[in-house]
């Protein structure tokens, strides 16, 4: 088995700058991940890349094996992960182009399986428990520092903080849940932020997400309301700097085994029930 230290989930195009790549097909006890994991070498760090969508963007947000894709990633030696995404963005400062690493996180979520503690028996036999996990801060402090550093490397002032709500998708909101989400002093949406985050943490993995805002959301603008095709066109003009940052955060991320954070410590003293890969 090919071993990686560290995971990213984001577009497919990110693994074609790594050196001497591996197609590696990891099956899991939830099913097939979004795709295979795309592992090699970047700067000095062995790196897993898995498209969040699959490498055609087939998969829609809420039909992403969400499990699937956090426990391949862990089984082939990933102990942090960079989730970088596109959002829109719920305040007029947060337009296009924006970077934006959030603190915190809103479920608006609908039919995600968002724990892998449910008591459902797994296929070898083995019951996961029952399990409540800390999740009052659900980034990575570590990795969350990092991530601003390296865009400020950049010359790219990032949003150091912020909430990011999640909704179900895939369709865009209506002007009255986007208004609804501004008021309540939210500050960028997206649909695939959760339940990756709370996976990562059940998994006792540092999570870090990246949010590059494409559009102001439906109530934050006059205009039509956001399109996908505005959407693409954004994100075509800034993935460059965004993969840019996306490998110095990389490189700068520290040593897998001198993680000490709040991340690495979620189940002290738990009996899972289950053996984590």
């Amino acid at each position: 088995m090919v071993n990686a230290e560290i995971g990213v989930i984001g577009g497919s195009g990110f693994y074609s700058f790594l050196e001497d790549v591996s197609e590696v097909q990891v099956e899991t006890p939830y099913g097939p991940p979004s795709d295979s994991l795309y592992v090699g070498e970047l700067a000095g760090r062995s790196v897993a890349f898995l498209p969040r969508h699959g490498r055609s963007h087939t998969v829609p947000p809420h039909r992403i094996n969400y499990r699937a894709n956090l426990w391949a990633l862990r089984s082939v030696g990933v102990r942090q992960v960079l989730g970088p995404c596109a959002v829109g963005g719920l305040r007029a400062e947060y337009g296009p182009g924006t970077l934006l690493v959030p603190d915190q996180l809103v479920d608006r979520t609908q039919s995600r399986a968002q724990t892998f503690f449910d008591g459902v028996p797994l296929p070898d036999g083995s019951v996961p428990k029952v399990v409540h996990t800390t999740f009052a801060d659900p980034y990575c402090p570590v990795g969350r520092s990092v991530a601003v550093a390296a865009a400020r490397g950049r010359d790219w002032e990032p949003v150091d903080g912020g909430t990011m709500v999640v909704v179900e998708g895939p369709r865009f909101s209506t002007r009255a849940e986007s208004r609804w989400y501004a008021s309540a002093g939210w500050s960028v949406i997206g649909m695939t932020g959760h339940p990756e985050a709370v996976l990562a943490r059940e998994l006792g993995l540092c999570y870090t997400s990246m949010a590059l805002v494409t559009d102001l959301d439906a109530g934050a603008e006059t205009g039509e309301g956001v399109s996908h095709t505005e959407v693409l066109k954004v994100f075509g003009e800034n993935v460059g700097r965004l993969r840019e940052v996306l490998f110095d955060a990389v490189a700068a991320l520290p040593p897998a085994e001198t993680r000490d954070c709040l991340c690495t410590h979620a189940h002290d003293g738990w009996d899972l029930g289950i053996e984590l890969p």
